[in-house]
This record gives structure tokens, C-alpha cells and sequence, in this order.
């Protein structure tokens, strides 16, 4: 099998699938490796390291689509991609397909490709293995984003995160107690915020509760417990996940009003729709835009503002259930490890993925089914 590593057409995508030392292992194992020409460059690899790691260098995305069995991507596919999906290629990569546009979950039924989305890989315990390093990632850089754009010469409140002798610290509400959450809120207080968090499980809450005495205040989420949090914020972390499904709002057009002229909102769930309603898209080149006052920055791509980290933090994740696919095949793989089997949303032209089938209105079955009834 070879595995084909294209370069990043999304603008402002700086990480790389696969760096060179898992590279290696890969080539160490058998697998024949491709990596189009400056992949890695964004992240400080060479194409030199990677052919020191075993891998042949592509010079154009034609050759890597054209050759792989198996395409590996930080993101989902882009349009000017499309025409180069080849019908039962498999397709890896963080795609959050139920908030991803119609057209491209068609072409991937209509060309019968196995797409395995990074994010809906789930082991028994519900544990993201994949999605997890780059939720720790994104929710340990929020200090670092809030502090710059509470900033006057960025149209902030003029507030020090941490604050000052006789100077209070910024109120910093983090909405979803996950692995981005738990991270936003060890990263805040450890840089001196004052941090309040909102979960639905109050298991969660008790945990971090008792990491952070005294430190932490928490709430049970509610409508009113969010707008009391927001009555009082400098900044509001979005960091609300359901696998494989689109985000909720969780914080209407109307109450984004009870936020202060130039407060902050740092929603990290925009990738998957969104936990505010007037959360959009954006790019690290260009990542805030202001509704009614408020500073909103929506970067679906967080983590490649530190793209080498990310690249070690993905490929890591990733290695074992790429070379099970590439050694085992994918029927194997997928039958051998039911995690592995759950991050699988299109396969042989159906919808694997229930809450992909609800986001966009479609029929779904289960992967079990395609493998002749294993059960993933």
C-alpha cells in the first residue's frame, strides 16, 4: 500500500500529516511512503529529512492522489482537489465531515471512498485518542490568544490576563469541561486569570474541581448560569464537543449581547459549527471579526500557530492505526480494532457515521454491516 502525503492548499495550514521521524517508522515497516514537494516546510521539514526517512518526494498533488491507496491529510480535502479523489481511495484526515459542505460528502459516496476522520476516532472508555493531543494543543494556547487580543493596540479592554499587585486578573469563562476545556482552564490559571467554567457533567466539574481548589469557579450549564458567566467575562472560550456531530449554540445572537463592548470570544468549536451563534469561520492571517461590540476569534485551524508541535502531536497520534491499515488492509484493521472502526464516516458509498447522516439528513449504516456483520 502506499500512503501519499499532499501538501496543504488550505490557506494559513502551516502543519503536515506525518513528520519525517514517523515517516521513518512507516518506511522502517514495509510501507512505501510519498510526500509531495515542500510539505512539510511550514512545520521546518525538509524534503531532504524525509527522503532520509525512506520517502520518495512527489512534484505535484496529481502524482500524490494518482498513487496513494491511501491519502493522508491535516484537513479535509480542498476543492481544487476534488477532481483528483480516485473512486475507493482512502482518505485520512481531521475532516469534521457533519460540518463540512454537501458537495464533498457526495463526490466521496459517489467515488466509493473509505473516509476516516481523525476526530471520530473513539476508543470503549469514549476516549478521543487522535483528536485529544490537538485538544491539548488548542486549549493550552488560549492564555497566550487572550492575552494579545485583550490588548489596546488590539482592540481589547486594555486588561493584563494575569493582572497586577492591586490590579485584578481577566475574567476568563470556559464553556465545556473536555480535553480543550481542561487544558484552557490549567493554561488561564496558571497564567493568573481568574477562571470560571461550565460543564454539563457535574463529573467533570467535581474533577476539576478538586485539581484546582479554590481556584476554579464552576457552574452546571444552563441558559442562566451561561448568562450569568457572560454578564461578567473578559473572555469566552468555546470548548464544547460532540464526536462526529455538529456543535450546538449554546450562546444565541442575544445573549453575546450580555458581553461588554470589546470583551473577547475564543471559539475553538468553530470547526464543527460552532458553540455561539455568531461564531464564523476565519484564518490565522486574518482570525477576528467583531459582532456588537465583541472581539469574536474563530480559527478552525488553531494549532498550526505552532505548526511542529501540532505535526509531532498528529503523526504520533496516528502511526499505529496507519500502518494497521497499511499492513492489515483496511477490512482487517477496521474489524481487528473497534476505536479504529468508529472514526470511519463513508465507506463503500454509504454513511458510516450517525451524526454526520443527522447533520446532513441522510440515511446511515452501520460499519458492521459493511464488514459482513463484525461488530466495530
Amino acid at each position: 500500500m502506499i500512503i501519499g502525503i499532499p501538501r496543504s492548499r488550505l490557506a494559513d495550514e502551516h502543519r503536515v500529516a506525518l513528520p519525517p521521524r514517523v515517516v521513518a517508522e512507516l518506511t522502517a515497516r514495509g510501507q512505501a511512503v510519498h510526500v509531495e514537494v515542500r510539505s512539510g516546510l511550514g512545520a521546518g521539514f525538509t524534503d531532504e529529512q524525509y527522503e532520509q526517512a525512506g520517502a520518495f518526494i512527489a512534484h505535484s498533488a496529481e502524482e500524490i492522489w494518482g498513487r496513494a491507496d491511501l491519502v493522508v491529510k491535516v484537513g479535509k480535502p480542498q476543492p481544487d482537489e476534488y477532481p483528483l479523489i480516485r473512486e475507493g481511495q482512502i482518505l485520512a484526515s481531521v475532516m469534521n465531515l457533519a460540518a463540512a459542505e454537501r458537495s464533498l460528502i457526495d463526490l466521496l459516496i459517489e467515488r466509493g471512498c473509505l473516509a476516516l476522520d481523525f476526530v471520530t476516532i473513539q476508543e470503549d472508555n469514549g476516549n478521543l485518542p487522535v483528536l485529544r493531543p490537538l485538544s491539548q494543543i488548542a486549549g493550552r494556547m488560549v492564555p497566550q490568544i487572550a492575552a494579545r487580543y485583550l490588548q489596546t493596540d488590539h482592540g481589547g479592554l486594555g486588561i493584563l490576563l494575569g493582572g497586577a499587585p492591586a490590579v485584578p486578573p481577566a475574567e476568563v469563562v470556559v464553556i465545556g469541561a473536555g480535553t480543550v476545556g481542561r487544558n484552557a482552564v490549567r493554561a488561564c490559571v496558571g497564567a493568573g486569570a481568574r477562571v470560571t467554567l461550565l460543564d454539563s457533567d457535574f463529573g467533570r466539574i467535581t474533577e476539576l474541581d478538586w485539581t484546582f481548589p479554590g481556584q476554579v469557579t464552576t457552574f452546571l450549564a444552563s441558559e442562566s448560569t451561561i448568562r450569568k458567566a457572560l454578564s461578567y467575562a473578559d473572555v469566552v472560550v468555546g470548548a464544547v464537543l460532540i464526536p462526529g456531530a455538529r456543535t450546538p449554540h449554546l450562546v444565541t445572537r442575544e445573549m453575546v449581547g450580555l458581553l461588554r463592548e470589546k470583551s473577547l470570544v475564543i471559539d475553538i468549536s468553530v470547526d464543527q459549527g460552532g458553540c455561539f451563534a455568531t461564531s464564523r469561520p476565519t484564518r490565522l492571517s486574518d482570525p477576528t471579526y467583531v459582532v456588537d461590540g465583541v472581539t469574536h476569534f474563530c480559527v478552525p485551524n488553531l494549532p498550526s500557530l505552532v505548526a511542529r508541535s501540532a505535526s509531532y502531536a498528529l503523526g504520533g497520534a496516528i502511526l499505529p492505526y496507519l500502518a494497521a491499515i497499511a499492513s492489515l488492509g483496511p477490512a482487517a484493521a477496521l474489524a481487528a480494532d473497534p476505536a479504529l472502526a468508529r472514526g470511519v464516516n463513508l465507506m463503500e458509498g454509504r454513511v458510516t457515521q450517525p451524526g454526520l447522516a443527522a447533520a446532513h439528513g441522510c440515511d446511515w449504516t452501520p460499519v458492521a454491516d459493511l464488514l459482513g456483520g463484525g461488530r466495530p
